[in-house]
């Protein structure tokens, strides 16, 4: 018990409330909500406790939360307050222009413009990590995320300024970068599908959220970059999988479990990289579904607090792979009553909008498209750890498909000329 004092720990072991949460934790303590007993359990660094950790806080609560030998304590845990990057290193750092927002005010939404990233030579970027530097105090003042910050999110893509051709450096066409929201993670980008930052680029800040914090507060972003060797190129596009609804949200005065639902077709195959639920205040719970045929699957089910952003990086041997034609449904949950603590006034109705008392209700995940081709060598992979047809793996509706047959030279079509 690291984070707190024994005679701290001890009354709240010993607690009812706290037993029974001990038993249906399974791992789901903020900043990690993954709900354990369905869906994909294998995550890029996941925190959540095992089953064997929660079962023994659980008895050592039960038996009385004695006090072990004060001699076998291990030393507190020393959390890094230093300014380093979570991704390592950074190869690039840009910095948006600094904003002025008063210590009350309504919130706003703005474009900052243009930062040029001085590249020459087209770079994939393997990681981008996006934090905010103000002049708030560290030490003391407040100990809510909310009111350290004054960003609550920032929309941006890159882009070479006036070049519209077809031939331009940017191939992909302007590249998209994983929003920034307040407390969220970095992100690191498969080996196969790294993010294209091209040359002569700059970053495209068009869609800032600020919100006072109760100070008058200066603040800008700045945004890392690591990149991944020179000459790299990418064996997977990234996928299009555009996924929620937040135009015709109904959320209902003071009613608990309010569900929301969308809808999208692959249009190709697919290998889903993370699953990132986005809602707001009224948000507690969201679920990803795919539907192959007959074949309903639960890729996961999270809890959500609007306190926390959290993106789940699925592993490389768990991600989905669905074929192009399935179906992926997102599953929303509102709680609307007073239970909800995030919800500002119980009583009132709520819509789609950007404010935080307003709703939203999309996966702001990634993922990547694979050809015919790539998408069987995923599955063989896949296949390669399934040891029996006992062995099922979710999120890949055909890994126990038969796997096409080879072409032999003799039926690979004709050779030179007849």
């Amino acid at each position: 018990m690291s984070l707190m004092t024994y005679e701290e720990a001890r009354p709240w072991a010993r607690s009812i409330k706290a037993r029974t949460a001990l038993r249906s934790l399974r791992g789901a303590m903020p900043p990690w909500f993954v709900e354990k007993n369905i869906g994909i359990q294998k995550f890029k660094n996941d925190v959540s406790l095992s089953d064997d950790e929660v079962a023994m806080i659980a008895r050592w609560a039960d038996s009385g939360a004695p006090q072990g030998n004060p001699a076998d304590l291990p030393a507190p845990r020393q959390f890094d307050t230093s300014d380093k990057w979570t991704i390592g290193e950074a190869d690039l750092v840009l910095r948006s222009p600094e904003v002025t927002v008063p210590a009350v005010g309504p919130d706003k939404w703005t474009d900052l413009g243009l930062i040029p990233t001085g590249l020459t030579e087209d770079r994939y970027a393997s990681a981008v990590e996006v934090r905010e530097v103000n002049d708030l105090p560290k030490a003391g003042g407040t100990n809510t995320v909310g009111g350290r910050f004054v960003f609550h999110h920032m929309t941006y893509s890159s882009l070479v300024p006036g070049d519209r051709s077809a031939e331009a450096a940017v191939d992909e066409g302007p590249t998209s970068w994983p929003i920034h929201e307040v407390g969220r993670n970095a992100d690191f980008f498969p080996p196969e599908s790294g993010r294209l930052l091209a040359a002569g680029s700059a970053l495209s800040l068009g869609a800032g959220h600020l919100h006072s914090n109760g100070r008058l507060t200066k603040s800008h972003l700045e945004f890392a970059f690591k990149f991944f060797p020179k000459g790299y190129k990418p064996l997977y596009k990234r996928a299009s999988m555009s996924l929620g609804n937040s135009i015709d949200i109904d959320a209902k005065p003071n009613q608990p479990n309010q569900e929301l639902h969308a809808y999208t077709v692959l249009q190709e195959h697919t290998k889903i990289v993370t699953f990132e639920p986005h809602m707001h205040a009224a948000g507690v719970r969201m679920c990803l579904e795919a539907i192959w045929g007959d074949d309903i699957q639960t890729l996961n089910c999270v809890g959500y607090d609007h306190n926390w952003v959290k993106q789940y990086v699925f592993s490389d041997d768990s991600a989905p792979l669905l074929p192009k034609g399935t179906i992926v449904h997102l599953i929303g949950t509102l709680d609307t009553s007073a239970a909800n603590r995030n919800v500002a006034d119980p009583r009132n109705w709520s819509g789609n909008g950007r404010r935080s008392i307003s709703q939203m209700f999309s996966n702001l995940g990634y993922a990547v498209a694979l050809s015919d081709e790539q998408f069987q060598t995923e599955m063989a992979k896949r296949r390669q750890n399934m040891k029996s047809r006992n062995d099922y793996d979710i999120g890949c509706p055909l890994c126990w498909s038969p796997a096409p047959p080879q072409k032999s030279a003799s039926t690979a079509g004709p050779q030179g000329n007849e």
